[in-house]
């Protein structure tokens, strides 16, 4: 063959091959619509696949609108499921163990209340808690100045419906002019109303400390009697008043309820009961009888200067570990501090004339009436 005529025959296919390229290309655009984004991967001639391919890449587009509306609910929905878990318990057991570092630092502290806690356990866990209690308190005494028996009932009957201390100031002046039962049975009333008006119910009180000691002069020789079951016979004296006077004046052991000795022992899931004689009856059950007298001071002074009821600091309390209720009140150490009364805050204590163990320790008497 010459050379022009494979020239010749070079140009042909050339025509050709442009003929069938502009065919392709002529062609190629109507296949555009169906799968733009194969326009480079595919040949000229393979355009079937592109066919099977559009109808996926429709449905992955078609499903990408739900799936933002699921990413889109979800976003909505997280708050809330980030929420919950903030609310569970107001008690951490991290933030428990920082609270009492300074008091206990290997303890730790339940975040929820114990269920299912066996006899066993509770009165190990109660136990230990008066324990706790006696070492931060161990010259804790009946906050009511006495010096007999009498003196211990009547300031007993008076500390109803208001504070120790007040009492304390109160009764000097009246043992000071009515020094014995048959004094003051003999008394005026209105003269022992003027006397007894800063405890407030001062003629209710009256009543019955003029009634108490005409009975004790008439019925037991103007002494107090030794027995429980004499003892709520007089006016005004009831278990509670009874189980101080057995307590501390004749060392006969007894619990005394009172406001703060429920408050506690609720607190501290000892008992549920609200009625004080089923909760002294569920809490004598915890301890020896020969515990009750000391156990009483204890909460009582617990209550009175850390627990208290409406606002406890708990962050400075030394049983928070053994606590179901701790987070009530404030868990901040340093906050809790301020918290304290008397004195573990600083303060006087609520007797004029406290015991001496209680001044070794520490602790401050308080002032007399009208003082400061």
């Amino acid at each position: 063959m010459t050379k022009k005529a494979a020239t010749g025959t070079e140009k042909s296919q050339g025509v050709e091959k442009t003929q069938r390229g502009e065919k392709t290309e002529k062609a190629a655009p109507a296949k555009k619509s169906a799968a733009p984004a194969k326009k480079s991967a595919a040949p000229a001639g393979k355009s079937a696949p592109a066919k099977k391919l559009a109808p996926v890449k429709k449905a992955a587009a078609a499903k990408q609108p739900a799936a933002a509306k699921k990413s889109a609910s979800a976003k909505k929905t997280a708050p809330v499921k980030k929420q919950a878990p903030a609310k569970k318990p107001a008690v951490a057991p991290k933030k428990a163990a920082a609270a009492v570092k300074g008091v206990a630092p290997a303890k730790t502290v339940a975040a929820q209340p114990p269920r299912g806690e066996s006899r066993t356990a509770l009165v190990r866990r109660a136990r230990r808690i008066d324990r706790e209690l006696a070492e931060v308190y161990p010259y804790a005494h009946p906050e009511l100045d006495f010096e007999n028996p009498f003196q211990l009932v009547v300031a007993t009957v008076l500390s109803a419906q208001t504070t120790d201390l007040r009492v304390n100031q109160t009764t000097p002046a009246l043992f000071a002019k009515y020094p014995t039962p048959e004094d003051l049975a003999a008394a005026n009333p209105e003269e022992v109303e003027e006397i007894l008006r800063p405890t407030g119910f001062f003629r209710a009180k009256t009543k019955s400390v003029i009634g108490l000691s005409k009975v004790l002069a008439e019925d037991f020789g103007g002494e107090v009697p030794g027995r429980l079951e004499d003892l709520v016979k007089l006016p005004g004296v009831g278990r509670k008043t009874a189980f101080v006077v057995l307590g501390n004046a004749f060392g006969r052991p007894g619990i005394t309820v009172d406001t703060h000795f429920q408050r506690l022992v609720r607190r501290w899931r000892w008992t549920e009961a609200t009625d004080p004689d089923k909760i002294e009856a569920a809490v004598g059950a915890l301890f020896p009888k020969s515990d009750w007298t000391d156990l009483s001071h204890h909460v009582i002074w617990h209550g009175r200067r850390i627990c208290h009821a409406r606002k406890p600091a708990c962050g400075a309390c030394p049983v928070a570990p053994l606590c179901p209720a701790y987070g009530e009140g404030e868990t901040d150490p340093e906050k809790a501090e301020k918290l304290l009364k008397y004195e573990k805050g600083g303060f006087p204590g609520q007797r004029l004339n406290p015991p001496r163990s209680y001044l070794e320790a520490g602790g401050k008497p308080a002032p007399p009436l009208g003082a400061g």
